[in-house]
């Protein structure tokens, strides 16, 4: 395949070329793209000054993402199965779609959205399971110059309508329901409640998914089926500028608003296909299957974008790994011949805990390389990962970026970068890494640990925190001048290969999914009988990471201390989504606070990591004496 790496030293070549010209290095992989007009120049950017940062690629460039996916793919690809949908039940129908196919559909709902009004520009709100209609109405968006912005289909209604707000949405596109293993989700009542805060809203468009019985508000709401009927598929393409908003998606920070991280059009695109073909090593007639969820960034790019512009094959699945048992993974994979499997850490772990029977019974002769997302692996899980699922023989690419970044990177290329346990290994090209100390001191060499940066630009990157730009320079550039501040902290061992740490700021990183330690305070203290509390991080076996929440509550008589804890698990799974209820929820009478009234976070981190042992000076708290009742009244076991 153009633009893909075959051994190490070509890829220690092109990662030299990459840094010693981007320009021509990105210019060249950008040439096998279509394009209404080149650009006059690949690269302008600046990390500090007025309007920081400022990043553009390929300048006045003009192209269509979806032409890139459809027109440039459709001579060779036409019959070719681009994605093969596994429902939630195995017993329903599979639905493989041909690229000449999905075209088809992309172009219609394309047509049936500009009918209703939506033009270049137009924020929609896509809350959807995991049907075939998502993608297709994120490249319906695309093909008409309309920005996405997908919602997880688990976030609350409250979310939701923060995401919908904050983007001003005028198109909110959903189902009747949700399948997720034996439940179903009324995503169209969540909609209807989330929309009794939002004004910006026209229509919403509902599919009928199960054909249960909803509320039905017309002229508001449009049913799909209907908004398609007798639609022609003759569609020509907005053309776009390199620069044009492509998407927005809502990501946790370390305050309570979730940040919208803004991607634009060619430098994603490029990134994209780049990293899906080099990382996964995509070869004709491979069957490619991502178990994320669309509605995370890497769904996104490794679902729909990265596949579907290299003229893969995709899966997407609309299940969970333990549905209707802890085989689903394995069974799927037999199926459907699957060749690269691209997973969490978490889905691992919770599937070694289900007992290897669940693996054993299956061929699984089919693949040829594993991946793995989200969060750092553990080299337990990565051992069983490598040897019961890949049989010893299929390389493990330990993938490292965020919602920000795009796309993957570092990571071993598959079955080219010797990899290790644990170890992201080596940037891809065009990434350019570094270790920054705590004091701002760039370390070079290897056997250094510190916090991670980025030094230079790369296609995928984020632009902007829609609507909020100085938000956007103050979270990822204000800690260290001319850095991209990732928020990882890192390790590079003697050979150079990176080690991911973790989250070193107030975000906690459970399954897979960043949530801001802040927007889980704020959801709690909506609680009528909290006063305070304050949330860490702690290490789970399963999630990575677990929710710990500290609370000081108003007097509870002996019945409410009985109810409190699930209720303010609900009162989080209302706000935010089931997904951040805290795990552990200790009441408590007072929390380490400075004399000028700052919680000492770093003190119940260690609590919660259950280590006691060097808490530095306390005696400058407000009240040092609630450090030993927390201790006391732990819910893990604390070593003095």
């Amino acid at each position: 395949m153009k633009n893909q790496i075959s051994s190490l030293q070509e890829y220690l070549k092109k990662y030299q070329e990459s840094v010693d010209d981007p320009k021509k290095f990105w210019g060249e992989i950008a040439d096998t793209f279509n394009w209404h007009k080149k650009w006059d120049d690949v690269v302008d950017w600046y990390f500090e000054g007025e309007d920081a940062p400022n990043v553009k690629w390929f300048l006045n460039a003009k192209l269509n993402i979806t032409e890139n996916i459809f027109e440039r793919n459709l001579p060779l690809r036409k019959d070719q199965i681009a994605i093969i949908w596994e429902p939630n039940d195995p017993k329903n129908e599979v639905i493989k779609i041909t690229y000449g196919e999905l075209f088809e559909k992309v172009k219609q709902f394309a047509n049936a959205l500009k009918n209703i009004g939506v033009k270049k520009g137009d924020r929609v709100a896509i809350y959807l399971p995991m049907v075939l209609e998502l993608p297709i109405a994120m490249l319906a968006c695309a093909r008409i110059g309309a920005i996405h912005s997908v919602v997880f289909a688990g976030f609350s209604a409250n979310s939701l309508a923060d995401r919908i707000n904050d983007a001003k949405s005028n198109v909110v596109i959903t189902a009747d329901f949700a399948n997720r293993g034996p439940k179903s989700l009324n995503l169209k009542s969540i909609v209807d409640e989330a929309l009794q805060n939002c004004t910006s809203v026209k229509n919403t468009i509902v599919l009928k998914h199960n054909g249960e019985k909803i509320n039905f508000e017309s002229p508001r709401d449009i049913w799909w089926h209907d908004l398609i009927k007798n639609i022609s598929s003759e569609n020509i393409a907005e053309v776009m500028d390199s620069e044009d908003t492509l998407f927005i998606l809502y990501t946790s920070g370390s305050t309570g608003k979730p940040k919208g991280v803004l991607h634009t059009t060619a430098g994603y695109m490029i990134y994209t296909e780049y990293t899906f073909k080099n990382v996964f090593q995509y070869h004709e007639g491979d069957i490619f299957w991502c178990t994320a969820d669309i509605g995370w960034v890497t769904g996104h790019s490794y679902i729909v974008y990265g596949p579907l512009l290299s003229g893969a094959t995709t899966v997407m699945f609309e299940g969970i790994p333990t549905y209707p048992d802890a085989g689903r993974f394995w069974e799927v994979v037999d199926k459907h011949k699957v060749t690269q499997f691209y997973t969490a850490p978490t889905a691992i772990r919770s599937l070694i805990a289900q007992g290897d029977e669940f693996v054993t019974k299956h061929k699984l002769d089919s693949l040829k390389i594993l991946g793995t997302v989200g969060e750092p692996i553990n080299e337990e899980a990565w051992r069983w990962y490598h040897n019961l699922v890949g049989k010893s023989r299929c390389p493990i690419v330990d993938t490292w970026w965020q919602t920000e970044t795009g796309g993957i990177l570092i990571s071993p290329l598959a079955g080219i970068t010797p990899t290790k346990p644990s170890f992201a290994t080596l940037p891809l090209p065009g990434i350019q890494p570094v270790i920054v100390s705590p004091e701002g001191k760039i370390l070079e060499g290897n056997s250094v640990q510190g916090n991670l940066c980025i030094k230079y630009p790369w296609p995928g990157m984020l632009r902007t925190t829609y609507g909020d730009h100085p938000r956007c320079y103050k979270t990822y550039f204000s800690t260290y001048k001319n850095l991209y501040m990732t928020g990882d902290g890192a390790k590079r061992d003697e050979e150079g290969y990176y080690r991911i740490l973790g989250r070193v700021d107030d975000v906690i990183n459970v399954s897979g999914h960043r949530i801001g330690t802040a927007e889980v305070e704020d959801a709690i203290n909506q609680h009528k009988k909290v006063h305070e509390s304050a949330v860490v991080g702690y290490p789970h076996e399963i999630k990575g990471q677990g929710i710990y929440a500290y609370v000081t509550c108003a007097k509870l008589s002996d019945a409410e201390k009985l109810t409190i804890e699930k209720e303010i698990r609900d009162t989080v799974g209302k706000i935010i989504g089931s997904f951040a209820k805290p795990d552990l929820i200790q009441l408590v009478n007072g929390l380490p606070k400075t004399r000028s009234g700052k919680i000492m976070r770093r003190i119940l981190r260690k609590i919660g990591e259950g280590d006691a042992t060097n808490l530095g000076d306390i005696s400058t708290l407000l009240d040092p004496s609630v450090v030993e009742e927390i201790i006391n009244g732990a819910k893990v076991e604390v070593k003095r």
